[in-house]
C-alpha cells in the first residue's frame, strides 16, 4: 500500500504539469495513450520496490519486465485509466500487486483523485481505507448491475459490442468507468454486481482481482502470464449470479480477439 500510495501521490501532483502534446504518446493505437505521469509513476515504484524488494522481479505495463520464474513479482499498473486522466475524469489509480507462481499474494489500489485505498491479502479479507468489503448478494441476473471494458482496436471493440448487445437485455444496467482495477473493486465494494471484459494484461487485473475475490466474489483469471492479445476473460461476480453471467458471456463470445 506504501508504494502505491507514493505513486498516486505523484501522479495527482503532476497531472496539470504533464498534459502538453510533447509529454503524451500511444501505444497499441491512436487512442491508447501514455503520459509522461506513467512513466514516473512506474519508475518510482520500480525504484522504491529496489530498495524494499531487490531480489523480486517487476512486471510493468509500461516498462514490461518480471517473469514469472517461480520467485516474488511485483505487478505494476502506474496509471489505469490513463484516458480517464487525461480528460480529468477522475476514476483512474495505481495498482500494485505481489504474484507468486502467478498467484497473487497481495495487493493495493489507490485511487488518485480520491485518495480510497482499496486493499486485500490472500486468505486476510480486502478493505477500503481499512473498513472490510463484501459483494453484493443478488441472485437474480435480471437485478445485476454489470461493469465492463473496452480495447483501443476497432475490431476488438466490435467483438467487445458483440457481448455487450446480447448481455444487456439480460441485465440491469451496464456501467463503463474505464479502469478495470477499479472496476474489480467495485465489485468488491458491492457498488457493482459484476465485471468482465476480455483480453486485459496482468497489471490490469493482478491487485483489483484478488479484492474482489477476498471480498467473496468469484472470479476468473487468465493465466498470470497471457498476453492482452490472447482475449481470455477477466470476470468477477456476486456469488448469487456468477454461474448464470458466465454462461451469458461465453456464449456470445465469439473470439478469439481481433
Amino acid at each position: 500500500m506504501h508504494v502505491a500510495s507514493l505513486a498516486a501521490a505523484l501522479v495527482s501532483r503532476r497531472r496539470d504539469q504533464v498534459l502538453g502534446a510533447s509529454s503524451v504518446r500511444t501505444k497499441s493505437s491512436d487512442t491508447d495513450p501514455v503520459t509522461l505521469a506513467d512513466t514516473e509513476s512506474e519508475q518510482l515504484i520500480r525504484r522504491e520496490l529496489a530498495i524494499l524488494r531487490p531480489q523480486d522481479s517487476v512486471l510493468g505495463e509500461e516498462q514490461g519486465g518480471g517473469s514469472d520464474s517461480g520467485g516474488l513479482r511485483w505487478v505494476v499498473d502506474p496509471i489505469d485509466g490513463t484516458v480517464n486522466f487525461l480528460y480529468g475524469l477522475p476514476f483512474y489509480a495505481v495498482s500494485v500487486a505481489v504474484q507468486q507462481d502467478g498467484l497473487t499474494l497481495a495487493g493495493a489500489v489507490v485511487e488518485v483523485v480520491s485518495g480510497r485505498v482499496f486493499a486485500a491479502a490472500k486468505g486476510y479479507g480486502a478493505t477500503l481505507n481499512g473498513a472490510p468489503l463484501h459483494c453484493t448478494t443478488v441472485t437474480l441476473v435480471s437485478s445485476a448491475l454489470v461493469a465492463t471494458g473496452f480495447g483501443y482496436q476497432a475490431e476488438r471493440r466490435r467483438t467487445q459490442g458483440a457481448v455487450l448487445a446480447a448481455l444487456l437485455p439480460a441485465v440491469r444496467d451496464v456501467r463503463r468507468v474505464g479502469s478495470a482495477s477499479l472496476d474489480l473493486c467495485a465489485v468488491a465494494a458491492g457498488w457493482v454486481d459484476a465485471y468482465y471484459e476480455h483480453g486485459l494484461g496482468p497489471w490490469d487485473w493482478a491487485a483489483g482481482a484478488l479484492i474482489a475475490a477476498e471480498a467473496g466474489a468469484k472470479v476468473t483469471l487468465p493465466a498470470a502470464n497471457a498476453a492482452g492479445s490472447d482475449g481470455a476473460l477477466v470476470f468477477a461476480a456476486a456469488p448469487g449470479v456468477a454461474a448464470e453471467l458466465l454462461v451469458l458471456i461465453d456464449a456470445a463470445w465469439a473470439g478469439p480477439m481481433p
